[in-house]
């Protein structure tokens, strides 16, 4: 059978989706919601970068929960941080579920059980009203901070901590918009902390999430999550795809995130991101790594470019896991849940 799928979201990651759910024998593209007017009523394969596929976008929610589908792909920017009410992403997912659609995210809540009985019985509600389930994912996290360390686990005798280290030079990145306005670097200081509120909670509430359902799933039990963040400043102008740091502002932030359990630390993430190869030299080098202390100790590193298009990988893990979220039965799906999700190959005619 056809899955009907809405798009909710046109940004890099979202037209990566549309291109891929048009491919897909086995699903249709039946709806996109846009933010934008200039892109309502435009055809959503023309905004997608492929032919017109005949179906039209909008940017009326109401036209999107009304409309019959059975899944909804949710890839905006998190309203955590870039929309005026923040609780619009959590509104919006109780809608769309109580409206009978599964809905698979990319802005967070793949382990929303650390936000409280609050949200999760939102979002349990929802997904038992209209009988569906709900599932939030991504690339890190989303999978390499949280599914590779638990399935590595499998390996293991005995666990005594999990690491996991991201460490990425952005100095060759030609997004000013992510760079600039998403991540604020090239601030002052005073600018940074200011501007940085939304942006530090969400991502405090993305990584809390994964070290916390990497602790659970090995069983431990936590004490506390915590975490902390520095920066670094640039003493001299720097030159990057993104555009030009001025001297005195923000070019390196390293942030860790631990799951404590009795009294040591179990779990630990960590992320140390440059605007360029000068930055920081104190702070940790090397690749995008997991290693697991314990019996036997394991590491495994990925080198700088091991992925071509990670905003595209993004929308994969969602697009990949419709299947699976039909299959699981009504309610919130985390990994822990599910099966391994796997891609779909294709064969080339002839």
């Amino acid at each position: 059978m056809t899955t009907r799928v809405i798009q909710w979201g046109s940004g890099n990651v979202g037209r990566s989706s549309i291109a891929t759910v048009a491919r897909r024998p086995d699903m249709d593209l039946v709806g996109l919601l846009v933010n934008s007017p200039d892109k309502a009523g435009r055809d959503i394969g023309t905004i997608g970068g492929i032919d017109p596929l005949g179906v039209v976008a909008t940017d009326d929610v109401e036209e999107i929960v009304d409309l019959d589908a059975d899944v909804v792909l949710h890839m905006p920017l998190p309203s955590l941080v870039f929309v005026d009410d923040p609780g619009a992403d959590l509104d919006n997912f109780c809608r769309l579920l109580a409206s009978g659609k599964h809905v698979i995210t990319t802005v967070g809540y793949m382990y929303p059980q650390v936000y409280g009985d609050e949200v999760m019985g939102r979002l349990s509600d929802a997904c038992a009203q209209g009988g569906v389930a709900f599932h939030g994912t991504g690339a890190n996290p989303g999978w390499f901070g949280d599914l590779l360390p638990l399935m590595m686990s499998g390996l293991s005798l005995q666990i005594d901590q999990i690491s996991v280290q991201e460490i990425s030079n952005f100095q060759h990145y030609p997004s000013p918009e992510i760079m600039f306005e998403m991540m604020n670097f090239g601030r002052t200081p005073e600018e940074f902390e200011t501007r940085s509120v939304r942006h530090r909670g969400w991502l405090d509430g993305l990584f809390s999430e994964a070290v916390q359902m990497v602790a659970d799933g090995i069983g431990a039990a936590v004490d506390e999550v915590t975490s902390e963040m520095e920066t670094w400043m640039t003493d001299d102008d720097l030159h990057t795809a993104a555009g030009t740091l001025a001297a005195g502002t923000v070019a390196g932030q390293r942030w860790q995130w631990r799951a404590v359990a009795g009294g040591r630390t179990l779990v630990h993430q960590e992320t140390v991101w440059r605007m360029h190869a000068d930055v920081a030299p104190e702070w940790p080098t090397g690749h995008w790594s997991i290693s697991i202390s314990g019996q036997p100790d394991m590491e495994i590193s990925l080198p700088h470019g091991w992925n071509r298009d990670v905003l595209g990988s993004t929308a994969a893990h969602a697009i990949n896991a419709i299947p699976y979220i039909i299959e699981a039965g009504p309610g919130v799906k985390t990994f822990l849940d599910l099966p391994l999700i796997a891609g779909r190959g294709s064969v080339s005619p002839g």
